[in-house]
């Protein structure tokens, strides 16, 4: 395996790690704590990774409202080019986010293809055992 788990992240990350050049990748909660990661990372550097990547996204999202003249935002994705190569973020609807960073010779298009991928496999799993309210509708955290 080539994830680190926290939890059950292998299915996540794993297929992210099959793009040729990339190096790592994190699955993170919105407020940034970390959920699993690869094993090109420890723990340390996860947890660092995570807080970072929850701080960026935050900015994101207000630079994105700013800009639109709007109170707020969603971020589809952040994408950021550095001398050592290329981080992709992209959040799920549902409070997690997953972080990829691949070298200078990562094909991005491949990168952000499979993120999207997993993010909407994640999200699609998230919605699978969501708990069920009376009325069939997604139950809030109420129990009603």
């Amino acid at each position: 395996m080539s994830s680190r788990d926290l939890g059950d992240s292998a299915w996540v990350l794993d297929p992210i790690l099959e793009i040729p050049h990339v190096q790592a990748a994190v699955l993170l909660t919105r407020d940034g704590l970390v959920s699993g990661y690869t094993e090109a990372l420890t723990q340390a550097s996860a947890e660092r990774v995570a807080a970072i990547t929850s701080t960026v996204q935050g900015a994101c999202r207000t630079a994105a409202a700013a800009f639109a003249d709007q109170e707020s935002a969603d971020v589809r994705q952040v994408v950021i080019e550095s001398d050592h190569g290329y981080i992709l973020v992209a959040p799920t609807a549902h409070g997690t986010c997953v972080a990829a960073f691949g070298d200078p010779e990562v094909r991005l298009d491949l990168l952000g293809h499979r993120v999207h991928s997993q993010v909407a496999r994640l999200g699609e799993k998230v919605m699978a055992a969501a708990p069920r309210g009376t009325d069939g509708g997604i139950d809030g955290g109420t129990g009603e």
